[in-house]
């Protein structure tokens, strides 16, 4: 689950960016803002299910060589904990906001799409907070 709030930014940003032809504008918008809504879900889950011990989640290996092991892990704590809700919970909340903000902004070019653009943009800053 932790893997999931960590990653779904970052897959709405690529499904947004690269994929929206595909899928059209409008999808596009909804999957990225969808996948923050699903990462918002599961770190309130994760907060109101925290017990306050220090949890160490391993995502991948890094690093391998003789003696020394490195990886990739998260570190759940307090702090990370409360940390998750405020950032995916008014993210979520700026995309939906950004919902009714964009739709009354006038495309800059006749037949230029920046709404996918944006979103991808918005959810690539979320992942990296």
């Amino acid at each position: 689950m932790e893997t999931i709030i960590l990653f779904a930014p970052l897959v709405g940003s690529i499904l947004a960016g690269f994929g929206w032809k595909l899928m059209g504008e409008r999808a596009a918008m909804w999957i990225a803002t969808g996948l923050l809504f699903i990462a918002c879900f599961f770190s309130w889950i994760v907060f109101l299910s925290h017990d306050g011990t220090l949890q160490h989640i391993p995502v991948m290996r890094w690093i391998e060589s003789g003696s020394l092991a490195t990886e990739w892990s998260i570190r759940l704590d307090r702090l990370t904990a409360i940390m998750l809700i405020v950032v995916t919970t008014v993210s979520a909340l700026v995309h939906l906001y950004s919902f009714g903000y964009m739709d009354h902004d006038p495309q800059w070019k006749h037949g230029e799409s920046y709404k996918p653009r944006f979103f991808a943009y918005l959810s690539f800053f979320t992942f990296a907070m």
